[in-house]
Parts: structure tokens; C-alpha cells; sequence
């Protein structure tokens, strides 16, 4: 008689030739191919389950960059606006100074507007850029890595 794969051929009362129930080898262990075979199924889940991880990270590491880039512009755009505002309140007062009946041969006044002009269309664009920023960068999620792990779960139920 020739020995199977599996251990030996069960004879008629279901016993292999050792004298065993032909239900597998030794003790209930697994062959040493499934056992390999298994353990290479585990190593490369793991290393799968590793590599997505480390996917994940670099999405949410690199969204948080553009959020914090966006923030940063966001924050410039804010101090040009709060300086254009102290430029008006200024040329506000020049102003009324000019008109007060003090004196009219100042007309420093026009500087300041125009200055605060000037800013205000920086912060604008400033606030546009950091908009944009914001909008790429937000929300920090890896949609990389959940779009492998969607595919690699749909492969594995394929498999099944």
C-alpha cells in the first residue's frame, strides 16, 4: 500500500495502518505542507497588514502638511487684514482730520487708504491660497490605504 499525502490510507474499520483513525497525522498535527502553507497565508497578511499601515501614515502625515501649510497662509492673510484695518482706522483719522476745521493742507490720508488697499488684495489672495490648502488637505484620511485594503479584502473573499 502506498502512503497518501495526508498520512496513511485508512483501511475498512477507518483506521489508518498504524493502527491510528485516519483523520490526519500524528496527534491531530497538520502535515508539514499546510503548516508551511499557513504560516507563509500569515507572514504575508502580517507584512500586507504592515505595508498599510505604513501607507496610512504617510497620507495623514502628508493631508497634515497641507493643513498646516494652509493654516500658516491662513494666518498671514489674517495679520494683513488686521494691518489693513489699522491702515483705514489711521487714514480714518487723517481724514477727518483734513475736514475738521483745524486745517486743510494735509492730505496724508490718501497714502493710508491706498496702503491699506494694497493689503487688503494680499490678504485676499492669501486667504484664497490657504482656502485651497485647506480644502486638499482636509479631512487627514488615508484613502490610499483604504482603497488597497478594500481591494485586498475583495481578492480574499474572491479566493474564498
Amino acid at each position: 500500500m502506498s502512503a497518501s499525502p495526508l498520512g496513511s490510507e485508512p483501511r475498512a474499520g477507518g483506521q489508518g495502518g498504524d493502527g491510528r483513525s485516519g483523520a490526519g497525522a500524528a496527534g491531530g498535527e497538520l502535515p508539514k505542507g499546510i503548516a508551511a502553507a499557513i504560516a507563509e497565508v500569515s507572514e504575508r497578511a502580517t507584512l500586507l497588514v504592515r505595508e498599510e499601515i505604513e501607507l496610512a501614515k504617510a497620507e495623514v502625515a502628508e493631508k497634515a502638511g497641507k493643513l498646516v501649510k494652509g493654516a500658516v497662509v491662513g494666518i498671514v492673510a489674517g495679520v494683513f487684514f488686521l494691518t489693513a484695518l489699522f491702515f483705514v482706522l489711521i487714514g480714518c483719522a487723517w481724514l477727518l482730520y483734513y475736514y475738521l476745521p483745524i486745517g486743510n493742507e494735509f492730505s496724508y490720508f490718501w497714502g493710508f487708504f491706498a496702503m491699506a488697499l494694497i493689503l487688503i488684495v494680499l490678504g485676499a489672495i492669501a486667504g484664497l491660497i490657504a482656502a485651497r490648502a485647506v480644502k486638499r488637505g482636509a479631512p487627514p484620511m488615508p484613502e490610499m490605504a483604504i482603497a488597497e485594503a478594500q481591494i485586498g479584502r475583495a481578492s480574499c473573499r474572491e479566493r474564498v
